[in-house]
This record gives C-alpha cells, structure tokens and sequence, in this order.
C-alpha cells in the first residue's frame, strides 16, 4: 500500500510535491521496520534531499526526515553519521519549535540513547535529564515518553555506577508500569529483570533472587518456559544462586579464620605467659642458666 501511494502521489503530484515526499519519508520507516536497511536509507536520504529542496533546511518536515534518519544510521551501527543528524535534528527542532515541544524532546531523548551507546555516560545523563524533566513538563510524568526516559535514566545511572539512584528510578519505572499496565505484563516482568541485575551489582542478593524469581514466572506465563527471554532469565537466576551460595560458603570461611586467627592469638599469649612463669621460678630457685651455642 506505501508503494501504491507513492506512484499514485509521484504520477498525479510529482516527485518533489510535500505529499510524494512523505510518502517516501513513511516507505522508509516502512522499510526500516522490516530490516531492509539499504533500501530504507536510499528512500530516507531521497525523502530529506527533496523536501530541503522544496521545504527548506529549517522546515518541520526536513527536521523530520533529519530525524528519522539519524534514527536509521544508529541502527545500521553508522554512529559518527548518526550523532551528526541526531544534533541538526536536535538544533534544528530547538530553533523552530522550542525546546520544550515534544519532537524537541524526542530527538533529545534519541540523542542521549545514542551517546549511552557510545559510552558516554556523563552527557548521556545529563540530556536524559532535560529529556526527562521536559516531558514531566509538557505530557505528564505517567506519559510513556516520560516513562521511556525514567526507564533509560535508571539504565544510565547503572551503566555509570550511580546504583542508589538507578534503583530509585527502576522503582519508579516499575510502580509505573505495574500502575498503567498491570503486575503481570511483559513490560513490567523486563522491569524487574533490570532490577534484580542491578541487586545483583549491589550485592544484595537475597532482593536479587527474588526480583528474579518473579521475573523469570512472569515470563513463563505470559511468553512460555521454552522462550528465549524466558530461558534466559532463569539462566540469570541460576547463575546468581551459584554467586550467592558462594558468597555464603566465603563468609563462613572468613568467620573461621577470623576464629583461627583470634585462637592462634590467645594461644601465643598463654605460651607467653607460660615462659615469662617459667623465667621467674628460675630467677626464685637461683638456678644456673642455660648457654646457648
């Protein structure tokens, strides 16, 4: 049907016309959606070139496609290229439509999830941030955009070893998504699998076990107990109950050793105080000493 559109659009309007243009701009989302990457690119760049062309580098509509193909090269693993659009996108859509407008936060909140991936954790959470508080803002702090970034927030704070305020945000993303979608949906059983990873990097593995039991049920249920992301949970489980029993036996063998150590003491102690007596009874008895050789 998108191709349809777009050769009834290019024969009736021309291949320049803002409505062809969108038409090839909504066949490359199209064609992204089903992995067909290369041609999606070709349709994309088409569909910015052209309404640059007609719109103007400024337009909404040029941002747009700015926008959707930032989106794309990250995809395509092109991270230098997409950081590139990210930032036009980002200015562009500043300029002309506020920082505060939802496209605006949008391409905000792509441009911290990309530099996440790059790595740079520091300006990653600072745009989440922007991304996060605009949102709360402008849409409400339950609407899922917002919800969107606390969920990338808590992973960036985890990535950056900040855990006391991921897990604050991890609970909040939970209680969020528990509240709009219920206790047994998929989305909040990938929730608590986040969660109980980052139990795990606290060391708390006690929560982490049971974060993960929950988990890994949800998931049986709801996706079945041969699903990979089934699978894998209990995988996670199992490997934690292997860390925590671990755990348990080198503290019982560091409490043994403490009481060894705190033994071995009190016996120099006593041997001490055993040859300090056996000195004195000598000095007493007016006996010889020994010489040693």
């Amino acid at each position: 049907m998108s191709r349809r559109a777009l050769e009834g659009r290019e024969k009736v309007l021309g291949p320049d016309h803002p409505d062809t243009l969108t038409s090839v701009d909504n066949l490359a989302l199209l064609l992204q959606d089903l992995g067909r990457h290369g041609e999606s690119e070709t349709m994309s760049r088409r569909a910015l070139e052209g309404r640059e062309k007609v719109l103007g580098p400024d337009h909404p509509d040029t941002l747009t496609s700015v926008h959707n193909l930032a989106s794309l090269l990250r995809a395509l693993g092109r991270h230098g290229e997409s950081e590139t659009m990210s930032r036009r996108a980002l200015e562009g859509r500043e300029k002309v439509l506020g920082p505060d407008h939802p496209d605006t936060l949008t391409s905000l909140h792509n441009l911290a999830s990309l530099l996440k991936d790059l790595g740079r954790h520091g300006k990653s959470e600072t745009m989440f941030r922007r991304a996060l508080e605009g949102e709360e803002k402008v849409l409400g702090p339950d609407h899922p955009n917002a919800l969107l970034s606390v969920h990338n927030l808590a992973a960036v704070l985890e990535d950056h070893g900040k855990y006391d305020e991921s897990e604050k945000m991890w609970g909040r993303a939970l209680q969020a998504r528990e509240k709009a979608l219920g206790q047994e949906h998929d989305e909040v059983y990938k929730i608590l699998k986040h969660l109980a990873g980052l139990y795990e990097k606290q060391r708390k593995y006690s929560q982490a076990e049971e974060t993960y039991e929950r988990g890994c049920t949800g998931f049986s249920k709801t996706l079945g107990k041969q699903h990979p992301t089934t699978l894998e949970c209990i995988k996670k489980l199992t490997e934690l109950q292997v860390t925590k029993s671990a755990a348990v036996r080198t503290s019982v063998i560091d409490t043994e050793v403490v009481i060894n150590h705190v033994n071995d003491q009190r016996s120099l102690r006593d041997r001490l105080r055993e040859l300090t007596w056996l000195r004195g009874r000598r000095g007493l008895g007016g006996g010889k000493s020994g010489k040693l050789l």
